[in-house]
This record gives C-alpha cells, sequence and structure tokens, in this order.
C-alpha cells in the first residue's frame, strides 16, 4: 500500500492499516515539521478512534495549558468593548457526556502530528519517507506503479503496490492525474494567519482570557485571535473575502494585532500562512486502484472543527475496507462503498461550516458598533446577541461528531421501514445526538461492568453484539469461517444495554458502525455477511 501525504489523515490511515497488520509506505514532501498548524481540536469521534489505539494519553499530555479557559469572546477589541462570550471549560476542567466515553481535547497540528507519527512508526510494516514526492502513476487489473522523487537527490525511484491512497491535500496530484473534479461553492475568503509569540499578551488587556477572540469592526468581523498553546503562542487569522488577495506586509500584521489588541505592543511573528478558504467536495472517492482521503476530496471552512476530523473518519473507513479487501474476505464492491458512505459526510460538514462563517462575518449593525451612545450600545448588544446565539450550534456540534449516518451504504442491511423527513431531520440538527443502532449509524457507548465501553469491543473485525435471545450462532459462526470473516460474539446481560442497543442482535463494523441488526441473524447469516463484505448485492428481507 502506497500512501500519498503524510498529514494527519495519512498518518491516522497509515497507522491504522499497520494495526491491521498491512504493510505501508507513507511519502510526504515535507520535512514532517509543523510550522503553522491547520487545526488544533481533536473532535470527540477522533478521540474516540485514539482510545482503540491507545494514543489519549499522549493527546492529554500535549502541551497545550490544559488549564486555560476555552471561552469564544466577540469584542471590538481586547482593550475596547466585550459584546458577548460562551463560556467554556477548560480540557481539565470539561465534562464527560454519557455519549462517550471520550471527550473533545484541544490538541494543535503541530503537537497532534507527532503523536500519529510516533503510532503510525510503532506499527511493523510501516515506512514513513519525508522529502519524498509523488510525480506520477500508472494502474492496472493487478496493482498502481507509481513514480516518486527524492527531493534532496533529485532521484527517481518505482513503487509497486496493490493499492495508491491519495492524502496529499487541497491540491492532490491523485486526483489532478485522474482528472477527478470538485463541487461547491468554491472560494469563500483569502485569508492570512499569523502564528505569533507574547508571553503575557493576556496581561495588556483587562478581559478575562479567552480560547478565541473574535474582532468586530465597522466591516464586520474582520479577524480572530486564538490561543494556539494555551501560553504564549497565538495565531491571528485575517479573515478577508472572497475577492482580495491582499499580501500583507510584516508592518501591517503587527499594525492589525495592534488594532485588535486596542493598544501598541510588538508581537513577535514567528509564521505567516496565506491560504484560501474553499467549501468543494470530489466527485468520487476511488479510481480504480487509487482512492483518496481528506483534504484531497473535501475542503471545508475551518469553522467548525470538522475539517481533519472528518479527514480522521475518511481514513478509519477506508483502512478496515482495504484491509478486508487485502485478507480476502472483503469483496471489491466493499470499497465503492467508501465514495457512497463519506462523500454525503463531506457535504454536511461543508454546508454546516459555511453556514458558521456566515454567522460569524455577517452581523448585525456592524456599521455603529464603534459608536459610542446609546446607539452604539445598542448595536454592540445585536452582535452579541447574534454572534452568541448564532455560534452556539458551532459550540456544541455534538450531533455533527458523532450522529452522522451512512443512509444510503450498499453494505449495511436496511430492513426497517423509516421515515426520511424525521432522517433528515436529524442530519440538519448540529447538536442534538440521538444514539441508535439503526443500521449506517455509530454503534452507542455504554459502560460495561468490567469498566470499558461498548466502543472497546469493536475495531478489528465484525462483533455481533447480543443483548436478548439465545446462544446458538453456530450458522452465523460457521458463515464467517467458511469465508474467513473475522467474527466475534458480545453477549451483553445488561438492561441498560439492551435499551441502549434496540434491538436483541447487533452486528458492528470494525469501523464501529451498525451493519444489520434484528431478532435472529443466524436465519440470514450467510446473505448479511455477504452483503456487509461487498461480495454481493442481493436485497436482505428480513
Amino acid at each position: 500500500m502506497l500512501v500519498a501525504g503524510a498529514g494527519p489523515v495519512g498518518l491516522a490511515l497509515g497507522g491504522d492499516l499497520g494495526w491491521r497488520g498491512h504493510s505501508c509506505i507513507l511519502v510526504d514532501q515535507g520535512d514532517g515539521v509543523i510550522g503553522q498548524p491547520k487545526m488544533d481540536m481533536v473532535s470527540v469521534r477522533t478521540m474516540e478512534f485514539c482510545r482503540r489505539w491507545g494514543l489519549v494519553a499522549d493527546v492529554e499530555m500535549a502541551p497545550y495549558g490544559r488549564d486555560y479557559p476555552q471561552d469564544n469572546v466577540y469584542l471590538t477589541a481586547l482593550n475596547g468593548w466585550e459584546m458577548g462570550r460562551q463560556p467554556m471549560p477548560s480540557m481539565n476542567a470539561a465534562a464527560y457526556t454519557a455519549d462517550s466515553p471520550q471527550r473533545r481535547e484541544r490538541c494543535p497540528q503541530n503537537m497532534f502530528d507527532p503523536i500519529l507519527q510516533k503510532f503510525a512508526r510503532a506499527q511493523p510494516g510501516v515506512d514513513i519517507r519525508y522529502g519524498h514526492r509523488l510525480v506520477s502513476f500508472t494502474q492496472d487489473p493487478e496493482g498502481v506503479t507509481s513514480t516518486l522523487v527524492d527531493q534532496a537527490s533529485g532521484k527517481e525511484l518505482t513503487l509497486r503496490t496493490r493499492y495508491l491512497v491519495g492524502c496529499d491535500g487541497a491540491k492532490s496530484a491523485v486526483r489532478e492525474q485522474l482528472g477527478i473534479g470538485m463541487q461547491g461553492r468554491g472560494v469563500l475568503t483569502h485569508t492570512t494567519n499569523i502564528i505569533f509569540r507574547c508571553a503575557h499578551f493576556n496581561q495588556l488587556h483587562d478581559k478575562a482570557p479567552g480560547y478565541r477572540y473574535m474582532f468586530v469592526g465597522k466591516e464586520g468581523t474582520w479577524a480572530t485571535i486564538v490561543a494556539i498553546n494555551g501560553n504564549d503562542q497565538w495565531r491571528m487569522s485575517i479573515i478577508g473575502n472572497a475577492q482580495d488577495r491582499k499580501r500583507y506586509t510584516e508592518q501591517e500584521l503587527k499594525i492589525m494585532a495592534c488594532q485588535a489588541l486596542g493598544r501598541e505592543f510588538d508581537p513577535e511573528i514567528l509564521s505567516v500562512l496565506r491560504w484560501t478558504r474553499i467549501e468543494q467536495v470530489a466527485d468520487r472517492y476511488r479510481e480504480g486502484r487509487a482512492l483518496m482521503a481528506g483534504d484531497a476530496v473535501h475542503l471545508t471552512s475551518p469553522t467548525g472543527g470538522l475539517g481533519m476530523n472528518t479527514g480522521i473518519g475518511d481514513a478509519v473507513d477506508l483502512s478496515w475496507k482495504l484491509a478486508a479487501v487485502l485478507e480476502g474476505w472483503g469483496g471489491d464492491a466493499l470499497l465503492d462503498s467508501y465514495t457512497t458512505e463519506r462523500r454525503p459526510v463531506a457535504h454536511r460538514i461543508t454546508r454546516f461550516s459555511t453556514g458558521n462563517l456566515q454567522t460569524m462575518k455577517q452581523v448585525p449593525s456592524a456599521d455603529k458598533v464603534l459608536d459610542t451612545g446609546p446607539e452604539g450600545d445598542a448595536a454592540r448588544k445585536a452582535v452579541g446577541h447574534a454572534l452568541g446565539e448564532g455560534l452556539k450550534r458551532e459550540w456544541f456540534s455534538q450531533n455533527m461528531h458523532l450522529g452522522y449516518r451512512y443512509d444510503n451504504s450498499p453494505v449495511c442491511v436496511f430492513n426497517e421501514p423509516e421515515d426520511p423527513a424525521a432522517i433528515e431531520a436529524e442530519r440538519e440538527d448540529a447538536v442534538n445526538y440521538r444514539p441508535s443502532t439503526r443500521p449506517g449509524c455509530r454503534a452507542p457507548h455504554a459502560w460495561l461492568v468490567d469498566g470499558r465501553s461498548t466502543l472497546d469491543l469493536f475495531g478489528k473485525g465484525l462483533v455481533l453484539v447480543v443483548t436478548a435471545g439465545g446462544n446458538d450462532f453456530a450458522a452465523l459462526q460457521a458463515a464467517a469461517k467458511s469465508r474467513s470473516i473475522p467474527l466475534a460474539i458480545a453477549r451483553i446481560d445488561d438492561p441498560v444495554v439492551q435499551a441502549l442497543y434496540e434491538k436483541p442482535q447487533v452486528l458492528v463494523r470494525p469501523d464501529g458502525h451498525v451493519a444489520w441488526r434484528g431478532e435472529n441473524i443466524n436465519d440470514l447469516a450467510g446473505e448479511v455477511l455477504a452483503k456487509v463484505t461487498g461480495n454481493v448485492f442481493e436485497k436482505v428481507t428480513a
């Protein structure tokens, strides 16, 4: 297996493939050092995967200030008017919910990538090669031949692998060579990020500390400052718009930082990144033996923290399917299901994230927000209310992270009538997650008597969760054995889990999503297993 791109998505894919016992080569034209972290939030779902991989302690020990408050604050300037604040707890103070054994974590990319690197390198058969660029590739029925260049020496080398996966970002060489288009709103803003160091930044103003400061002027919300390590490093983003590609000088950037602070200071600028905020999704995620994941197939505004986290979800979905095909128990249709399952998730998160951006930028009464007197007071009150209420769906978006469902998956068995309007309403609700074992859903979390989570049962193969009924699964086990399908039976005699899992028997895939549920899988064992492993697409009727 060749994975082009060793960012967080490529590292997660390579690490998970190695964790499943498969050899994998990751190549990346960079050096693996993150100078400008593009993400800083590891979602609750990604943390569930980190739990599976044994990485939770590493994330929790990352050098982000775990007692630093995570408030979102709306201001004219840090030494100006504060118009509103959404209090959010620090990492140490954040509560766990009943929905997951984990919680979201603040772990910027310059801290998270090394954790994933360590994980990937610890897997036998995983080889990470930085300073190597994918130049081209050709496919045939048996595999992929890729041409790489060692950027230090200029030497070309050829690799022969069964599959190629492009995790190579927005300008994906894999996607471009395949000629796969992307659709969506396109450019949303041309934005400039500045990482600066200022050890006593929060002592230079009179506001309570926050994670994210949003600055509103007469033109609307024009910039944000984020606590990038909860200590002395900060990221200022000049939001921009879709038209202007202005390149600011260092002096201009310092002036804008002073404008946001509301007084003179001398920030130490560590790096500057000019980037384009885009909403687009690829037409398809697979072409023969070449597949793609992460930013290579979906580009989104970071307003929601869903870009990298959705890419990690891509990696987990794709990894078990590739492993199944390589091991001979998964059919080629399993790889076709990757696009069918993950592309709607990308559409959902990109629309959501763009909506958050619009809420942040299009505030009411901004033209009077700097005025003194009653009109200015009223304008600031309106801005604070609009941002405070409008962005709650971003701050509390549990259903975006846990509630995605593979509604039309060809490798899930949908054997119950459902209300399409109700499904759509759940999909559009960003906040309220409702645990369910309907096929395609993430199998719910519950604590077991031995201290494990139900999620700890899933990962390597198929798992039949049995909460009621008999113990005779001979037909299912025989069907799985004859097809070399890894299968475990998890009997849970707990009324809480029985109620949560809704049906006596629930078949869960290696990625933790439900493949089938019902009363007695023995009656349909061969048919169900064939379908959920991508070997046949006949209708299962009961």
